[in-house]
């Protein structure tokens, strides 16, 4: 064999070793990547400062890309929520913010500077879906999901908020670590909803019971 086809083959034999280490590292990627979509997020969403490292709740910028599934509930898109809304067959839990002054520390009621509509039937809890809650807020979302439930922990909860919007997602994995079983996350909100010429209706917050009054 000649010097120069020596050479080549030596070339070939490393490019060869060289692409099955590459196809090895991908391999690996993929599989990371895939293990971190079955918990709910993406590798590189659950990089930097989003999410809260001991409770893995999202604490802040919520209008942001959403992941394809959320701990302890199924997705749903526009077509089944209507399947959903005309059986009736879940509790619509709206869990958009509040815009305003929050909620009155004396009576309870939700100071509102902006209106809210919603999907007709549902129940507004204003800022359940924050990923750090105050002690009464954290009684508000327990008490309402328990009265909505008639305290049985099987019931269908449908939550929701608007497109992008980590809140429902907070409020799931929430509803979920209280024992809740049968949970849906419409990630898609009002705004989709609305897309699909769905009605609308004014929304009017649940208050919050202030103890000791």
């Amino acid at each position: 064999m000649t010097i120069a086809a020596r050479i080549a083959r030596k070339a070939t034999a490393a490019d060869l070793c060289h692409q099955l280490q590459l196809g090895f590292v991908v391999a690996l990627l993929s599989a990371a990547l895939q293990l971190a979509n079955c918990q709910g997020l993406s590798a590189a969403e659950t990089q930097g400062d989003n999410f809260d490292p001991k409770t893995g709740y999202r604490i802040k910028h919520y209008r942001a890309a959403l992941p394809d599934a959320v701990p302890g509930g199924q997705r749903v898109d526009t077509e089944e929520v209507e399947k959903i809304f005309h059986a009736r067959s879940a509790i619509f839990i709206d869990v958009m913010p509040s815009t305003g002054a929050g909620f009155d520390p004396k009576t309870g009621q939700w100071r509102l500077t902006k209106k809210r509509k919603n999907i007709p039937g549902s129940v507004w809890l204003p800022d359940v879906g924050h990923g750090t809650l105050e002690p009464i807020l954290e009684r508000y979302f327990a008490q309402n999901l328990s009265s909505l439930s008639g305290g049985d922990k099987s019931k269908p909860l449908l939550f929701y908020c608007q497109s992008d919007c980590w809140m429902a997602w907070n409020a799931v994995k929430r509803a979920s670590s209280l024992g809740y079983r049968t949970l849906y996350w419409y990630p898609d909100g009002t705004d989709g909803w609305g897309d699909w010429d769905n009605p609308i209706e004014l929304a009017k917050p649940v208050p919050v019971r202030i103890e000791n009054r």
